[in-house]
């Protein structure tokens, strides 16, 4: 091999940046000629109804996995039909235990409750919820608690999200119990033969904790989803409580029409599950099993995610668990029970990024899988059909909530800490209460799942945190292509959102405190400037020192060597992200 010197080294480096930036700019020119105006740009999207939202970029091309869960996400359930069944056999069962007869006067009613809640066994209130924990609406029985009330039972406004006092009513499953919880508070709290005491009600020497009643509710859910009737009555009403959508098989064979390999990950039981399935795909002489490559049922999520259970084979005739753990190679056709997401990915070859987990459990299905195992995460969302409704046709109650934040601005404009007055502020703060309020109200009783006015919702936070895409159905990916890059738009905080480019002001404005970003970062030319005029400086004085000092400073870095977004950057092997040809399609929300 030849030898180069340093000097010749920095010379061809700087020529390669040169030649790559230079080549970049003449792209990137020709695109903005061809778009005309920036100014009035507008990016494309889809129709709202078959979007795909983005928190985090993917890449779907690099996906090699698609697995998907089966309840609310492949078998959609019929709201609200399926809660209402739900939320019967819950109440029959509390009354076989020991509840009044009473309340079989209740039902379902949809339009109160929301997913996300938590519910404080100690007090028995019903909480909406900030990402971190202060109070957007409190809730006891059927009462909306007034601020004065809600700190009588938390006087900061704030609760800690403690697993032995709160319960986070998560899923679309909990919709039903969300809704039965407040039933029986209100019950218990305003019934004659019940007194009240701050943590549960006394009837003569009987004595009941809020924590109690929730806990026999909790039980009953579990009761009548594992060991009652629910799945018994909805296998037999499949159309009444399922479903079924034509665009499911055509999406899975589309899947892997494209070489990518589909598994099926479900906590359900095998025979419930081939039932609900067959439902969905069974038809055209084909198996519904025929449409995945491996599927696993009874897979005890979120568990599976961290130290699982026995992996073992399904007798498909009878429904049963075959003895011992299965350890061979993973066969289509084939159905396996439980298991660890380790031994599973080990036995497909799944590496974590390469896989797309699809499911509508924000705990079980999505953080799980994105916190303990790296898998990329699509998480389904139904009620956002509703949200988005809501959002499109509501947009003058926000304007209107917008104008009245900008009253409020205008009213401290010229004001200091000098000022000996104070604006009177109180009716633009009672009209923002009841714009907020009449925009919580169009969404529903409890409002929106994923904001009470300006604020967000501690299920929103989750959203963004755990899910890197998220749609009303999984089916809204038939209209992208497998080669789409999902591209996040950009995260801006308060000082970025709400300063506008074009209101710059001068570094001297700003004083010493810009002098760092002042500073600025040399350009290729500027260094090598810099190095010529001090180079016979700093040769004369490292001859008179005993040691050597590699790297003096930084230097200013001459090519990309890190991307912020990972799915953006070529990291497959596959050559220079500038160079390459291949074609790519990316769509930037907003």
């Amino acid at each position: 091999m030849s030898s180069v010197t340093a000097g010749s080294f920095s010379t061809e480096l700087q020529s390669e940046v040169s030649s790559l930036l230079s080549s970049a700019w003449n792209r990137s020119s020709e695109l903005l000629n061809k778009m005309g105006d920036l100014t009035v740009a507008k990016t494309y999207k889809r129709e709202t109804k078959n979007r795909v939202f983005v928190n985090r970029s993917l890449h779907l091309e690099k996906i090699r996995f698609f697995g998907m869960d089966m309840d609310y996400t492949l078998a959609v359930y019929k709201s609200p039909q399926y809660e209402s069944l739900a939320f019967r056999l819950v109440v029959e069962r509390l009354i076989c235990i020991g509840y009044p007869e009473a309340i079989r006067d209740f039902e379902y009613d949809p339009s109160f409750s929301v997913r996300g809640l938590w519910f404080d066994t100690r007090y028995g209130n019903l909480l909406k919820v900030d990402p971190y924990g202060n109070l957007l609406v409190c809730v006891h029985g059927f009462s909306f608690l007034e601020s004065s009330d809600v700190r009588n039972f938390y006087p900061n406004k704030f609760v800690q999200l403690d697993e032995g006092r709160i319960f986070v009513l998560n899923t679309l499953f909990n919709l039903p119990e969300t809704y039965l919880l407040s039933c029986l508070v209100d019950y218990f709290t305003n019934s004659k033969e019940y007194s009240n005491e701050p943590t549960g009600v006394n009837c003569d020497d009987l004595y009941m904790s809020y924590k109690s009643i929730f806990q026999d509710c909790r039980d009953a859910f579990d009761w009548v989803h594992l060991e009652g009737d629910l799945k018994k009555i909805t296998v037999e009403n499949l159309e009444m409580y399922v479903q079924k959508d034509g665009r499911l098989p055509i999406m899975l064979d589309r899947i892997r029409e494209h070489e990518k390999k589909t598994f099926l990950l479900t906590n359900s039981d095998y025979t419930y599950t081939k039932q609900i399935m067959s439902y969905l795909l069974d038809g055209n002489n084909r198996s519904w099993e025929t449409y995945f490559d491996f599927i696993v049922v009874d897979a005890k999520k979120p568990n599976f995610f961290s130290e699982g259970t026995i992996l073992r084979t399904i007798d498909k005739e009878t429904g049963a668990q075959k003895i011992g753990t299965f350890i061979g190679l993973m066969q289509e056709g084939h159905v396996y029970s439980g298991g660890s997401c380790d031994v599973f990915s080990e036995l497909i070859g799944a590496k974590g990024k390469d896989v797309l987990y699809i499911g509508d459990h924000i705990f079980g299905d999505i953080l799980k899988s994105k916190k303990i195992r790296g898998w990329r995460t699509f998480l389904v969302i139904p009620e956002l059909a509703q949200e988005l409704y809501v959002w499109t046709n509501k947009k003058t109650l926000y304007n209107r909530l917008q104008n009245l934040y900008a009253l409020l601005s205008d009213m401290f404009k010229n004001l200091d800490s000098t000022s000996l007055c104070m604006p009177d502020i109180s009716s633009v703060r009672e009209a923002i209460r009841e714009v907020t309020l009449e925009m919580d109200l169009s969404f529903g009783m409890l409002g929106s799942l994923f904001r009470s006015g300006s604020r967000q919702t501690f299920f929103a936070s989750q959203v963004m945190r755990y899910a890197d895409i998220y749609a009303v159905s999984f089916l809204n990916l038939l209209h992208y292509p497998f080669s789409y890059l999902f591209k996040s738009p950009s995260m801006l905080m308060p000082h970025e959102s709400t300063v506008e480019h074009d209101a710059a002001d001068s570094a001297a404005e700003f004083g010493e405190l810009v002098l760092r970003a002042g500073l600025g970062v040399k350009t290729v030319e500027e260094e090598g400037t810099g190095d010529q005029a001090n180079g016979t400086a700093r040769t004369s004085i490292a001859k008179n020192r005993d040691y050597h000092v590699p790297h003096l400073r930084a230097e200013t870095p001459r090519r990309v060597t890190h991307h912020h977004d990972e799915d953006d950057s070529d990291d497959d092997g596959c050559g220079d992200g500038l160079l390459r040809n291949k074609c790519r399609t990316a769509e930037v929300q907003s």
